[in-house]
């Protein structure tokens, strides 16, 4: 690989969309990362609300909703608190005294831009272009961790460059369809205490993919309509410059919306039912090991089961400048009967708030906020010896804990 493409990766990278280097704010490692407006009430409607352009990302149909051609551009920030408590390290099989551990500091600080553009074509026809992040993770253990083998390194980074068209129907039914380039970027670094080569390191693998997304609309009437979307997620396998492999299967996702302006206030209520296929994330694979204690091949199993979304806000308009919102969400873990410490998980709740301030009618700023709790959950991993099948090279039970802070700040405007 040439100096000049790596330098176009990471610039790429840099410029396009964050590509979210922090712990995941859903479950599993899924990012919604699509919008400020979204976050100010936990992402209730989302699929159908289409007060902004962002609403291609989560359902291209409702690109038909617009006349005027719609851009939105902003970012998230996305802190998250990751503590790992009651830990007991046990190498060999062996817990002796003073293996306990705790650790409080593996979360980060991350920001996610993100831009779409709608155009419509005339009152039939539309298309949209956005760039944002579906998916990304990332805990980092330092050198003080006892348990190097299930902490160290992981960082898992995407972007997502989409284009879209709608199709009016009639008044009622619109449909809509798009194509996903996914670019991703995979690290993964473990090490054994006292050993010269580490277990596993593969540093800055990366690849692209191709998905897609379809959707509907459907209009009751001008204060009442319903939004249905599906996104299949490619597998994604990503190449170091060692030649070594990664293999990471996305989940597909399916979502249901709806949106009712309650007649003659100020008010809407809206809500949303997102399911996640996290079990197709059975395993991590990895081909072509170099340079660490494990080579050839390695597969690193999850065993993750599907996640769903519930979620409902309320909109309040409150004038021509002002415009409130709230949401809640009841998140489900992707983590079954394995869990781990590198990517901790559990049913989440969001709290979320958020306004809209109009700065003239053609142009809208949006600032929202959610706070994230998780819960505790029970881990208990091991890692098998390559060189003796059959047996451990150590394992830990522990306690995990994820809360995190999400906020957004964007701006839109129509031409």
């Amino acid at each position: 690989m040439t100096q000049n493409t790596r330098l176009f990766k990471k610039t790429l990278l840099a410029v396009t969309v964050a590509m979210a280097s922090g712990q995941a704010m859903a479950a599993g490692f899924q990012l919604n990362a699509q919008s400020a407006t979204g976050i100010g009430r936990a992402f209730a409607g989302d699929a159908v609300i289409a007060d902004n352009a962002a609403v291609m990302a989560r359902n291209p149909a409702a690109m038909a909703l617009f006349d005027k051609m719609e851009l939105s551009l902003g970012f998230e920030s996305i802190t998250s608190m990751i503590e790992v408590k009651d830990g007991r390290y046990c190498p060999g099989g062996i817990c002796a005294i003073g293996s306990d551990f705790s650790y409080d500091d593996a979360g980060d600080t991350s920001i996610a831009p993100n831009i779409h553009l709608i155009v419509p074509v005339n009152d039939k026809f539309a298309w949209g272009v956005n760039a944002y992040s579906n998916f990304g993770t990332k805990t980092e253990f330092d050198d003080s961790f006892v348990a190097k083998e299930y902490g160290g390194l992981t960082d898992v980074k995407s972007a997502n460059f989409g284009l879209a068209g709608s199709y009016r129907l009639n008044d009622q039914w619109s449909f809509g369809a798009g194509l996903d380039l996914v670019y991703g970027q995979g690290t993964m670094k473990r090490e054994l205490n006292g050993m010269s080569k580490p277990l596993l390191d593969v540093d800055g693998a990366d690849g692209w993919a191709v998905g897609f997304n379809l959707g509907t609309v459907y209009e009751l009437d001008e204060n009442n309509r319903f939004g249905l979307s599906y996104r299949y997620s490619p597998e994604m396998e990503a190449k170091d410059d060692k030649g070594q492999k990664i293999t990471l299967p996305l989940p597909d996702m399916a979502e249901f919306s709806g949106y009712h302006k309650i007649e003659n206030t100020k008010f809407a209520v809206h809500y949303s039912i997102q399911y996640i296929g996290w079990g197709a994330f059975d395993q991590i694979e990895f081909k072509n090991l170099k340079d660490s204690i494990l080579t050839g091949s390695y597969n690193k199993d999850y065993q993750w089961q599907d996640g769903w979304h519930y979620a409902i806000g309320g909109t309040y308009y409150l004038n021509n400048d002002w415009t409130l919102r709230t949401g809640y969400m009841y998140d489900t873990s992707a983590q079954d009967s394995l869990t781990s410490v590198s990517v901790p998980d559990s049913d989440r709740q969001w709290l979320s708030a958020g306004f809209t301030y109009h700065i003239d009618s053609k142009s809208n700023v949006d600032f929202g906020i959610t706070y994230l709790m998780g819960k505790d959950v029970d881990v208990n991993e091991s890692t098998p010896n390559p060189l003796l099948p059959g047996s451990d090279i150590s394992s830990i039970t522990a306690t995990t804990h994820a809360d995190a802070i999400l906020f957004g700040l964007q701006y839109s405007r129509s031409f």
